[in-house]
């Protein structure tokens, strides 16, 4: 049974067709792999090469974070930046991870101009954080300062006493594992501890003396452990002007001599995503246009991440009724 030559002819058509669209798909695919890789290397520093000033935000509860430090080396190294934002929102963390960020940011600023924007909050840790760089700038709104050290711990002495359950333990030194939430704390170990927070305390205001060269009598007016506006930030010279983030940039322009209008991009962290229930569901909230609800899921992210800090503190924990 012969073959007829025009269905012959259609189905050669056909295999062209077929070909072309699998050869244009294939190519579009790649295309768009390409296209959101290039994407999220610009979003993460890498690949850009036009002349720009990098953005580094602090938000959020300040931690020991590597890829931070990661990040602000590749800034440093990187011949397409000629200043830096470091912008703050954060009401401070951990003393030890408040003090690593404050060296990384100093290390940083040896090789590129750094300017420090306080877009929101700057309480504790996260004004430590800003005391890195030699100019600070600050919304009229902004919350500042809050120059203190707290160590707390839970008492369940009372609790446990209710319920008859006692905790006995055998300790090298009368001041091992001192204090706990088993059993009352005694004045030796409550002075020891007290030691330790004056010791971080001084060097805290130090920090500020230093940095922000205070005297003592404005030293002892800032570091109450209160926090203030950004207005009254300015005449207590724990900022140096109101302003925004473009008054921040200016200032690189006009005493660093950043050339001027260059592109302010973001620099993020490698992988920095928050996968938290809360945050988690936050996001979802936002999704389906639950804005109230994303927020309250976000605060309480927040309030558990503080919760679980360990050691001294250097952060702002106001009370919400």
């Amino acid at each position: 049974m012969s073959i007829d030559a025009e269905a012959i002819a259609d189905r050669r058509r056909l295999r062209r067709k077929l070909s072309f669209w699998r050869v244009a798909g294939f190519s579009g695919l790649i295309a768009a792999v390409a296209a959101i890789g290039y994407a999220a290397a610009d979003r993460a520093g890498y690949g850009t090469i036009q002349n720009q000033i990098a953005r580094i935000s602090i938000d959020g509860v300040i931690t020991g974070n590597q890829r931070l430090a990661d990040l602000m080396r590749r800034v440093g190294d990187s011949s397409a930046v000629s200043g830096v934002v470091i912008s703050i929102n954060s009401p401070g963390g951990t003393t030890t991870g408040s003090e690593e960020l404050f060296r990384n940011i100093r290390r940083l600023a040896e090789k590129k101009p750094v300017v420090t924007f306080v877009d929101g909050t700057a309480a504790s840790g996260g004004y430590i954080t800003a005391l890195a760089s030699d100019y600070i700038v600050a919304r009229e709104t902004s919350i500042v300062g809050s120059i203190g050290v707290l160590f707390q711990y839970p008492d369940l002495t009372g609790l446990m006493g209710q319920i008859g359950v006692k905790v006995e333990a055998v300790k090298s030194a009368p001041l091992k594992a001192e204090p706990n939430p088993f059993t009352p704390t005694s004045p030796e170990a409550r002075a020891a501890m007290q030691a330790v927070v004056n010791d971080t305390y001084d060097w805290f205001k130090n920090l500020v003396r230093e940095r922000r060269r205070l005297n003592e009598g404005e030293l002892a007016a800032a570091s109450t452990g209160q926090v203030f506006s950004g207005r009254q930030a300015v005449p207590l010279k724990l900022v140096d002007r109101i302003g925004s983030e473009r008054d921040a940039v200016a200032w690189l322009e006009r005493e660093k001599g950043v050339p001027r209008d260059l592109p302010v991009r973001d620099w993020k962290p490698s992988s920095d995503r928050d996968l938290s229930v809360f945050a988690m569901s936050a996001a979802v909230a936002d999704l389906f246009g639950f804005e109230r609800a994303a927020e309250a899921l976000r605060r309480t992210s927040a309030q558990a991440e503080i919760a679980q800090l360990d050691g001294l503190l250097a952060v702002w924990q106001p009370l919400e009724k």
